[in-house]
C-alpha cells in the first residue's frame, strides 16, 4: 500500500507541474492575443481607407465594366480594363491556406484544413483545377504529404507579423494571377470572432470585383492625378490586393492566439480535475492503509491477551 501511495504522490506532483506550464502558456497566449487584436483593428482602418481610394480611382473602369455591352471591340480606347478588376474564365483556382507552425491550439489547424479540403472536393473534379499556397508549416506539410500542388510556402512567421514578412507570398500571389497561373484567388483562414470562437472563411481576393462602382464617396475636393488614373491603378491595385492578404493573415493570427489560449485553459482545468481526483484517491488509499495498520495492531494486542 505504501508503494501505491508513493505512485499517487508522484502523479499529483507531475500533474501540478504540467498545469503550471499550461497556465503559463495560457497567460502568454492571452498577452499575444491582446496585441494581435489591437494590430488587426489598426490595420482595418488602413484597409478601409485604401479601399475608399481604390474605389474612387477605379470608378470609371468599374462603371464601364458593369456595362458588359461596352466590353469587346467597341470598348473606348481610352479605358484600361485592368486585369485585376475583370473576371475571366476560370481554368484554375489559387488557394492561400493559413495555418500555424505550432500545435497546442485545439482544433485551429484541423478545422481550416478540413473545411478547405471539403470545399476543394465539392468545387473541383481534378487536381489540375487548383493550386495551393501555404502559410504555416501545418498546412504545407499536410498538402505535400498527400501529393497536392503547393506552389509557395511561408513558414515561421512571427506572432505579430509585419508586412515585410508576408510581402513574398502576397506579391507572388498577385504576380501568379496577373500571369494567369490561376484565374481567381481565395484566402482560406479562421476568422477571429472573440476569445472562445472563430469561424472558417474562404474570401475571394482576386479578381477585385467586389468594389462597388455605385459606392458614393464624398470628398472635400477631387484628386489631382500625376500620372494618370490608369497608371496609378497599375501600382495601387496590386498593393491593395497584397494588403487584403496581409489583413487575412493578421486576422488568422489573432484567431490562432485565441485558440491556443482556450486550449491551454482547457488543459489547465483538466489538470486541476485530475489533481482533485488523484487527491481523493490518495486520501482513500491512505485511510485504507491506516485502517489496515490499526486492525493489525488490534489483532496483535488481542493475541497477547
Amino acid at each position: 500500500m505504501a508503494e501505491s501511495l508513493n505512485d499517487i504522490t508522484k502523479k499529483i506532483a507531475s500533474t501540478k507541474k504540467t498545469s503550471q506550464i499550461t497556465n503559463a502558456m495560457q497567460m502568454v497566449s492571452g498577452a499575444k492575443l491582446s496585441k494581435a487584436e489591437k494590430k488587426a483593428k489598426g490595420f482595418q482602418i488602413y484597409a478601409n481607407k485604401i479601399r475608399e481610394i481604390v474605389t474612387h480611382l477605379a470608378h470609371t473602369q468599374l462603371a464601364v465594366i458593369e456595362d458588359s455591352a461596352l466590353i469587346g471591340t467597341n470598348s473606348p480606347s481610352n479605358i484600361d480594363f485592368h486585369d485585376m478588376l475583370i473576371e475571366r474564365p476560370v481554368k484554375r483556382t489559387g488557394y492561400i491556406v493559413i495555418s500555424s507552425d505550432k500545435g497546442l491550439a485545439g482544433g485551429y489547424n484541423s478545422s481550416v484544413i478540413k473545411a478547405t479540403i471539403d470545399m476543394i472536393q465539392k468545387d473541383h473534379s481534378s487536381p489540375d483545377e487548383y493550386i495551393f499556397m501555404a502559410v504555416g508549416s501545418t498546412a504545407g506539410d499536410f498538402f505535400k504529404s498527400r501529393g497536392m500542388n503547393v506552389a509557395y510556402e511561408l513558414n515561421d512567421i512571427s506572432d505579430h507579423p509585419t508586412f515585410d514578412e508576408v510581402r513574398g507570398i502576397a506579391r507572388t500571389a498577385t504576380e501568379m494571377y496577373k500571369n494567369a497561373i490561376f484565374d481567381e484567388l481565395y484566402v482560406c483562414y479562421n476568422h477571429h470572432i472573440n476569445t472562445i470562437s472563430f469561424e472558417y472563411r474562404a474570401d475571394k481576393m482576386l479578381p477585385l470585383n467586389d468594389l462597388d462602382p455605385t459606392e458614393k464617396v464624398e470628398y472635400e475636393s477631387d484628386y489631382l492625378y500625376e500620372p494618370s488614373k490608369e497608371e496609378i491603378l497599375d501600382i495601387l491595385l496590386p498593393q491593395y490586393a497584397e494588403s487584403l492578404i496581409y489583413g487575412a493573415i493578421l486576422d488568422a493570427k489573432a484567431a490562432e492566439h485565441a485558440a491556443r489560449m482556450t486550449a491551454m485553459k482547457g488543459a489547465t482545468d483538466n489538470a486541476k480535475d485530475i489533481i482533485d481526483d488523484l487527491t481523493v484517491h490518495y486520501n482513500r488509499a491512505r485511510q485504507a492503509a491506516i485502517t489496515e495498520e490499526i486492525t493489525e495492531i488490534i489483532g496483535g494486542s488481542s493475541a497477547l491477551l
